[in-house]
């Protein structure tokens, strides 16, 4: 990093991030460059963002003309691309209806306040009913509501007295998650596959199991699929491959491509909790954001992405598994599914992370000791096969981590 951008950050910026290890400028594809020269293979993605990797000229040819067009008027009027959106949406859920935002942690919040609304109609004048079940390790974001929602010490810590009204139950567990869900429950939210904590999925049928309780108890079943949708499993959704229908669905992350969108999907059964006046957003569903989440979607149906990642993920992972019987005194397992893999490790991740990157690959620390491979949706058998070779590389190095 030079030394002009170096003194900014030390001179002006919070220091709610750990220093930089390198200043990004330029991006092509599945490819990033520092201010130095270097160039990376990027598997961050920008945390599960760039679905469509770098500057897509199809993306990017979209933003630059609704830009000419029109960039934000305020949901005071109707937004056409949010229209034709929700509609393209609509293709890859159930019946039911979205609600635009900015943000994956903006859209769990929406969903916290439709377990509100959804407990206050239930209990009617028997009582409180707003509980919200979540999982162990789970993230769900770093607004009040989302740190509540997150059983995670580092991310509470220093913030307490936090939001009421949260339990927790280990992923998997459904007796556990069925010994939470008493009347005073409206809901449970968690993560089809647990990004942040270590990419961890979702059984099949501790989902099933899960539904079924939710159905016969009144509670709503609302997934997280912030980092884990769009895709990236192999899936449009990371649920559909336990064959249930949620109730409410967070999504942000990829939908974008890299331009700030989320949204949540609400089942018609519940979509009239929220009435006008009950939730609001000042940029959610602009016409600049609705145009970058609609060229993903093209992108990923004209190109056949999702089975794409389906292709190539098996082959890439058992490469990694590889990696894991012949370095098993560094390596613990891999887990996840698609373009979302996690590389358990002994040692600390942050530290792999840094050899990697002298290396050339991008990857980010998930949980206490997990490497988080996020590769583009546009990555192909060369781009995985290198990022194989790299960690190869590092892993026969006599380096600390």
């Amino acid at each position: 990093m030079n030394a002009k951008t170096a003194r900014q950050y030390e001179r002006y910026l919070v220091s709610n991030y750990a220093p930089p290890p390198l200043a990004a400028v330029r991006g092509e594809g599945c490819r990033l460059w520092d201010d130095e020269g270097r160039e990376y293979l990027d598997f961050t993605s920008g945390i599960a963002v760039s679905a469509l990797g770098h500057c897509h000229p199809r993306w990017v040819e979209a933003v630059r003309r609704q830009a000419a067009v029109l960039v934000h008027a305020s949901n005071l009027f109707a937004v056409p691309g949010q229209g034709e959106l929700a509609e393209r949406l609509a293709a890859y859920t159930p019946p039911g209806r979205f609600l635009f935002v900015n943000s994956g942690a903006e859209a769990n919040e929406a969903l916290l306040k439709l377990a509100r609304l959804h407990g206050r109609r239930r209990a009617g004048s028997e009582g409180e009913r707003f509980a919200v079940v979540t999982a162990e390790r789970g993230f769900h974001g770093r607004t009040f509501g989302g740190m509540a929602a997150t059983p995670q010490e580092k991310i509470q810590e220093g913030f307490r007295p936090m939001l009421p009204g949260f339990r927790h139950a280990p992923l998997n567990d459904l007796n556990a998650f069925a010994e939470a869900m008493d009347d005073s429950v409206a809901a449970v939210f968690l993560e089809t596959v647990q990004g942040e904590g270590g990419i961890f999925p979702a059984d099949a049928d501790f989902l099933r199991g899960l539904r079924e309780l939710c159905t016969e108890r009144d509670i709503l079943l609302m997934l997280d699929e912030v980092q884990c949708g769009i895709g990236r499993t192999g899936s449009f959704f990371a649920f559909e491959e336990a064959g249930i229908e949620p109730d409410a669905i967070g999504m942000a992350k990829g939908l974008g491509g890299g331009f700030p969108v989320g949204a949540i999907w609400v089942a018609e059964a519940c979509a009239d909790l929220f009435a006008p006046g009950s939730h609001g957003t000042t940029f959610g569903g602009q016409p600049l954001a609705c145009a970058a989440a609609l060229a993903v979607l093209d992108v990923l149906e004209e190109d056949d992405r999702i089975a794409h990642v389906r292709r190539l993920s098996q082959p890439w992972i058992e490469e990694l598994e590889d990696l894991l019987r012949a370095y098993p005194d560094r390596l613990r397992e891999v887990r996840g599914r698609g373009f979302l893999v996690g590389i358990g490790l002994h040692g600390d991740p942050r530290a792999l992370a840094g050899h990697l990157r002298e290396a050339g690959l991008l990857a980010v620390p998930a949980g206490e000791q997990t490497l988080r491979l996020l590769p583009p949706l546009v990555a192909g058998e060369a781009e995985l096969a290198e990022s194989v070779r790299i960690l190869r590389g590092v892993l026969r190095g006599n380096l600390d981590f």
